[in-house]
């Protein structure tokens, strides 16, 4: 029996838990961080590359980011770290689809190396709760049909203020 000031015991994973670890490692790394502008420490990934592209870079982005997360649930994230993860996922998704400004966010917020820190810190202190798919699944639900409503409006807006200035001419 533990007390509060007793650390968790760290969990002892499996080979396939430790394989599946280094592969959202190394995604993580990618889609966030692989890259810098030389003559910086700005760092960036392919998810700052493709979402340049409106839309479809934000959604692509936002399907990585998710995959990602399925992964860690598959190997033991709990509900709450995946809720915490969802959250930096949808946070990046909704300010990520802001043109210009959501771009620089990405830069900066990097929420596949958030959710990877938290993952590896959920193993470290021994927190492994087993799956959480049921969890999981409502949530991400949840989460796609916010981030379609978010790019539908965007694209309802961008729609209306091209129809704007095409009347002017």
């Amino acid at each position: 029996m533990s007390n509060k000031n007793t650390p968790p015991e760290p969990v002892t994973i499996s080979p396939q838990q430790r394989d599946a670890i280094k592969w959202v490692r190394v995604a993580s790394e990618l889609m966030d961080n692989r890259f810098r502008i030389p003559g910086t420490n700005i760092r960036f990934g392919l998810d700052s590359i493709v979402g340049v592209v409106p839309y479809v870079g934000d959604i692509a982005g936002f399907a990585v980011s998710g995959i990602l997360v399925l992964v860690m649930v598959r190997y033991g994230a709990s509900g709450m770290l995946v809720l915490r993860m969802l959250g930096n996922m949808t946070l990046d998704a909704v300010v990520g689809s802001v043109p210009v400004l959501g771009d620089i966010f990405d830069l900066q917020f990097k929420a596949n190396r958030r959710n990877f820190r938290l993952l590896q810190a959920h193993y470290e202190e021994g927190k492994y709760k087993g799956s959480a798919w049921w969890f999981f699944l409502l949530v991400f639900g949840f989460q796609v049909l916010l981030a379609f409503l978010v790019f539908y409006i965007m694209f309802r807006l961008t729609a209306a203020v091209w129809h704007f200035v095409l009347g002017l001419f």
